[in-house]
């Protein structure tokens, strides 16, 4: 199936299903912190959860509130395993970087280049190996069986 590359942000590994996004989402008021619904009520994939995900989506949609939220998610499990961007966005490293210092808890985020971005489907099983001063590696593997 191939691997992807991307630019690392915050590093640190994560196997698990991808889950992508159709639009960015705010982690400030669009996500449920226990559960990792997303509730934002104008967000398409609403209801569904990026608890235990490999999450992708195109950046983040502020606000600068979504840093504690995010680190919040990530010490209580409801948040994603790791984070795949096509765009930085500051606000979500620096939550994954809070969640890493205070709660030892590790969220690697990577920005993906389009190419290997539009590769990414939900459902896909991948490793994601994203070490810091190096190019991460985003292994993928079968889908999840039905």
């Amino acid at each position: 199936m191939g691997d992807l590359t991307g630019k690392v942000l915050y590093g640190g590994t994560a196997s698990g299903e991808v889950m992508v996004l159709d639009e960015a989402l705010s982690f400030w008021g669009g996500i449920d912190r226990q559960t990792g619904a997303i509730i934002d009520e104008h967000h398409p994939q609403r209801g569904s959860s990026v608890a235990g995900k490999v999450l992708v989506m195109p950046y983040g949609r502020g606000s600068s509130s979504s840093t504690s939220v995010f680190a919040e998610t990530i010490r209580a499990g409801s948040g994603p395993l790791a984070l795949l961007l096509l765009e930085p966005d500051v606000i979500l490293v620096l939550g994954a970087m809070v969640a890493g210092e205070l709660y030892d808890k590790r969220c690697p985020v990577v920005v993906v280049p389009p190419d290997d971005y539009s590769r990414l489907a939900t459902g896909q099983l991948v490793q994601v190996v994203a070490q810091m001063g190096d190019t991460a590696c985003i292994q993928m593997t079968d889908a999840v069986p039905a």
